[in-house]
């Protein structure tokens, strides 16, 4: 699946506008020019990078259901997939802060933003600060226990957590014991039928 098809499926599919999509064949640009230098993505992903890493990012918009408050996405890295949500977020409807452990990529993301002129902000290691959010996004960040733990700890409300998982979530999910103010469902990513998309619900 090559750039005309995610586009198209952006486009009609996950109601992204033009004007993001413009902003978007930029960041990727950049992405891959930054990823000559250092390494933000795997290099064998760059052909499938539409796919693999802007598709996989932009389907969770659909779980977003007119959302207005702030997302925190735990593990960012080269922006997959906060800048990818941020983009989507044309009108600023929501805030994305984007937890990035590694200076290198911390500076890549503020880069990216300046130059594209979003309003997501970049914040260090989630374990370093108290944080603040809504919904939770992961993608490729830690085990869903651990996942979880961190947000027991930082968010006393309720939030939502949506996690970018592989052909294990079921596996995963069995692994862990659940408290009952917890419910999830499993949902099927659009990039790979074997990989699923793991939507948390924590009420207080």
């Amino acid at each position: 699946m090559q750039q005309i098809e995610v586009t198209e499926i952006l486009l009609n599919q996950l109601n992204f506008q033009k004007s993001a999509i413009t902003k978007l064949e930029k960041y990727i640009q950049m992405v891959l020019e930054y990823n000559n230098k250092r390494n933000l993505i795997s290099k064998n992903t760059e052909n499938d990078i539409w796919k693999r890493h802007v598709l996989d990012s932009a389907q969770l918009v659909s779980r977003l259901d007119n959302f207005k408050g702030v997302l925190a996405d735990f593990g960012s890295g080269a922006g997959f997939p906060g800048i990818i949500i941020d983009l989507f977020n044309v009108k600023n409807q929501f805030h994305v802060k984007l937890y990035e452990k590694s200076p290198v990529k911390r500076n890549f993301l503020n880069v990216v933003i300046q130059k594209l002129s979003l309003k997501a902000t970049v914040h260090k290691n989630v374990y370093e600060e108290d944080i603040e959010a809504d919904i939770i996004v992961c993608r490729a960040f830690k085990k869903l226990s651990e996942i979880i733990k961190i947000s027991r700890e930082i968010r006393k409300k309720s939030h939502k957590i949506i996690i970018l998982k592989g052909r294990n979530a079921q596996k995963e999910i069995n692994t862990i014991s659940l408290e009952n103010n917890y419910s999830y469902k499993l949902e099927d990513s659009l990039t790979d039928k074997d990989s699923k998309i793991i939507v948390l619900n924590k009420n207080k």
